[in-house]
């Protein structure tokens, strides 16, 4: 199905210029016949740029925030409007009006979205030479943050061209944030909720190496970083509780068995018990809490465990391989403590990874259209 009459551009925007007349007249000219334009709370001295729009095309339908909210408010409010007033519609494909993001390459989009029923994310090439180096920079480290703790590979974190199926809208209306965090969210609500997405390709227009943008840089890159990072902060916390209930049990245990067990027995049997526990406590903390996997809990219980002794046994050989290479006696307790240290940073890390991707990994499809 290829019907652009049921897809409606989404274009929100704050204090625009002529560029915004620009990028109208270009999606009206592609063939899209609805668009719905977002005043997010503009200056008295740009309203007409919206109000000149509306009079002119009958194409476009005008919402207005009082004040402004923000981006993610601006696009919830059109995801919003679209459902109630649309109820016939395929999706919506969000644009900026900063002339960005050519009519052609919102057009490839909006079918490809119409063909497979797919999110589709119009990325662009980073490492082309008119890519101011903040937009380059950010990209790639944002990038390698949603890889490394989110387990997505996303090409162009950053882009404001999405087509999104009607189907996924009902989920992102209820995604938070109201700023340019909610497009991080965005991102992530897809990976929790098994949304498959596509990528195509399109133009790296930069306009006055993207002076136009609303973009904090130090404000609104935290509130992005620190959604990317939960994961592996509640990862962190849960192990810390899993080690506390380890450590509490064998102390506990200890206590209550120290007149019915002797040597060998009364360590090992604390020992192995408080481990036992303490490691299905992290699995469903980790499952339920820092995951978020709806996946088979035997499978998953299964990989876990299958993980688990192969870490200790690394752990084991990468330390005591570490104090014989380079030759650490039991006298250097301060470096043996170091290399220790050292060794159980990276293989937590790899296990988070190792966790997120294969333990507790979800059904999610990236398919990447040229």
């Amino acid at each position: 199905m290829n019907d652009l009459t049921k897809v409606s551009v989404v274009l929100p925007s704050l204090d625009p210029d002529e560029k915004l007349t620009v990028v109208i007249e270009g999606l009206i000219q592609t063939g899209f016949t609805d668009i719905i334009l977002v005043n997010d709370g503009s200056k008295p001295e740009n309203l007409h740029f919206f109000e000149e729009a509306a009079a002119r095309h009958r194409e476009i339908h005008l919402l207005h925030h009082p004040v402004n909210r923000g981006k993610g408010a601006a696009l919830k409010t059109a995801f919003s409007w679209f459902l109630e007033n649309r109820p016939q519609g395929l999706g919506v494909v969000t644009v900026d009006g900063d002339n960005q993001h050519s009519p052609e390459d919102t057009l490839a989009c909006a079918r490809q979205m119409l063909k497979n029923g797919d999110v589709v994310l119009g990325v662009r090439d980073f490492g082309l030479p008119q890519v101011p180096f903040r937009s380059r920079c950010g990209n790639r480290i944002t990038s390698a943050v949603f890889k490394i703790f989110c387990g997505m590979n996303i090409s162009d974190t950053q882009t404001g061209l999405r087509a999104i199926p009607a189907s996924a809208l009902s989920v992102f209306v209820k995604v938070g944030g109201d700023r340019f965090e909610y497009e991080t969210n965005m991102l992530l609500s897809m990976k929790e909720h098994n949304i498959p997405f596509e990528e195509v390709k399109c133009r790296t227009i930069y306009i006055e190496e993207n002076k136009s943008s609303h973009f904090r840089v130090f404000r609104d890159s935290w509130r992005i970083y620190k959604l990317l990072l939960a994961h592996f902060f509640r990862y962190t916390l849960s192990s810390l509780f899993s080690a506390v209930v380890d450590e509490g049990l064998f102390t506990l245990l200890s206590w209550l068995l120290r007149g019915s067990m002797t040597g060998l027995l009364l360590t090992a049997v604390p020992t192995v018990t408080a481990r036992i526990i303490s490691s299905l406590f992290n699995f469903f903390m980790n499952k339920r809490l820092v995951f978020r996997s709806k996946g088979n809990t035997g499978k998953s219980m299964a990989r876990y465990y299958m993980l688990a002794v192969p870490q200790l046994l690394l752990q084991l050989l990468l330390t005591h391989g570490a104090f014989l290479l380079f030759g650490i006696g039991e006298e250097k307790t301060g470096l043996r403590a170091l290399v220790y240290a050292v060794v159980m940073t990276v293989l937590f890390v790899v296990s988070f990874v190792i966790q997120q991707r294969w333990v507790f990994r979800t059904q999610q499809t990236l398919r990447e259209v040229d």
